[in-house]
């Protein structure tokens, strides 16, 4: 064994020499809200990556029967949703809106619900080559949500 492998397991020991606990892997799903679209992606806290899944393009309560039987395939411990604003981080109409699907979200199927800011989601996953640039920005929000998970465990 080398002195890095060493150094990796003792930092991963308590001071009594005993493993210390793992974070569990939680799985969640990601929404980019849309007034016409909304764009899933999948990940998990192990990974700290995420992968488009679809486009739901139903409206109404076909929407939230789409949303369901996703909740219900992936099983996820949270869901995550972007909220959009103005490049000077001001709010705007769509704000208040994705705010209120987060609600609605929440008090729909009883999971926590992540807000994040999802300020060039799609210009970046139209910059990546996404095919689906709805998923493609849900899978970039979840990421930056996964990545500040990371930073808060360090």
């Amino acid at each position: 064994m080398g002195v890095a492998a060493g150094d990796a397991r003792a930092a991963s020991m308590t001071a009594h020499g005993q493993p210390q606990p793992q974070p569990p892997v939680l799985s969640y799903l990601a929404f980019d809200f849309g007034l016409k679209r909304i764009g899933v992606a999948s990940g998990n806290s192990l990974t700290r990556s995420a992968t488009p899944l679809k486009t739901v393009a139903e409206s109404g309560a076909q929407r939230f029967e789409a949303i369901a039987s996703l909740i219900g395939q992936w099983q996820p411990d949270a869901l995550v949703i972007g909220v959009p604003f103005h490049p000077d981080g001001a709010s705007h109409e769509n704000t208040g809106r994705a705010q209120r699907f987060a609600r609605q979200l929440r008090g729909r199927f009883s999971l926590p619900v992540h807000e994040v800011d999802e300020r060039y989601s799609t210009t970046m996953a139209r910059a990546a080559g996404a095919k689906d640039l709805d998923a493609g920005a849900a899978a970039i929000i979840l990421e930056q949500f996964l990545n500040n998970i990371e930073c808060a465990q360090e």
